[in-house]
């Protein structure tokens, strides 16, 4: 791989696998709407050429993607307009990957796996989604299997990281290291995966490296589930933050949803925080090698360092 496009290079998870690419000698082509937020991320970085523009216009997707060797799909909308928008948007990178026979990474979720069946879910898990955006998500995936893209389908559970603002514990570690009022999503008893950015990045990069990866699925854990509470200790250890933090439930969500159209939706994915998907990495292990594995506590330590000099 000599030149790659990354769609959603502004959000979280682009942002680490545009950085991980560089690292590695890769050109990239960092694609988003926003140029004020590619500049301030990447302008003046060599090896990296901005480029913005619509990922629903087929014609700048495609322009984009001419002259690279892998488009790693990293973009992500409202989940209001998933149901009118998200196959058209993959839609329109298939077939960009099509004109300019490129390969094609995916960074998928895990909604498409449905309810925790208890143990930890594997790539041959069937997947039976039980809401109406995990069955999207299938959707998405079928989509891929029709076309005659090669094709990386990489599942990860929530993330965070430097830059990763749109997810659950950015929402805490916001105030935390502002040293306001926070608040946690979900029951703090119960133990889940978070994914530190940069170890999904250089999991998905190393995946891209491998021509016999493609046409497959890939589950990408974390280094390991975690609690709320043990999170909040963690916090709490590296910035003496002291206040209390109160807990975000399902009813809250609901009535903040009565004014904003993707809180009503966040209330369908809320299982997920008291029945945990928890992924199996062992094929990624026996067929690539170790997954990259940042502790909790040196994750949250990067990140809110991040997140202090960013301000």
């Amino acid at each position: 791989m000599k030149r790659a496009l990354v769609l959603g290079a502004s959000g979280g998870m682009g942002f680490s696998i545009v950085n991980e690419l560089i690292d590695r000698g890769v050109e990239v082509v960092a694609f988003a709407r926003s140029e004020q937020k590619l500049k301030a991320l990447y302008q003046g970085h060599q090896g990296i050429s901005i480029q913005t523009g619509d990922i629903f216009n087929l014609q700048d997707v495609v322009a984009a993607s001419e002259h690279v060797d892998v488009i790693f799909q990293a973009a992500n909308i409202p989940y209001s307009q998933w149901e009118d928008k998200l196959i058209l948007f993959i839609g329109n990178v298939l077939k960009a990957a099509e004109i300019n026979q490129t390969k094609l990474v995916l960074i998928e979720n895990i909604y498409a796996y449905g309810r925790s069946t208890g143990a930890k879910i594997s790539e041959s898990t069937p997947k039976r989604p039980n809401t109406k955006k995990g069955k999207i998500r299938l959707q998405v995936e079928q989509l891929v299997q029709q076309r005659n893209v090669p094709t990386i389908i990489a599942h990860f559970p929530d993330f965070y990281g430097p830059n990763a603002e749109n997810t659950l514990l950015h929402f805490t570690l916001k105030n935390a290291v502002q040293h306001k009022k926070a608040m946690f999503v979900g029951n703090r008893t119960i133990a889940r995966e978070f994914i530190y950015t940069p170890d999904g990045a250089k999991a998905v990069v190393n995946l891209a490296m491998h021509d016999n990866t493609y046409g497959q699925n890939w589950n990408i854990p974390a280094t390991d589930i975690v609690t709320g509470e043990e999170l909040i200790q963690i916090i709490r250890d590296l910035t003496g933050y002291d206040k209390p933090v109160s807990t975000v439930s399902k009813n809250l969500i609901r009535f903040l949803g009565i004014f904003k159209a993707d809180m009503r939706e966040t209330v369908e994915m809320f299982y997920l925080n008291e029945e945990p998907v928890v992924l199996d990495g062992s094929k990624y292990e026996n067929e690539i090698g170790p997954l990259p594995r940042t502790s909790y506590r040196d994750g949250l330590q990067r990140t809110m360092e991040y997140m202090t000099r960013s301000k």
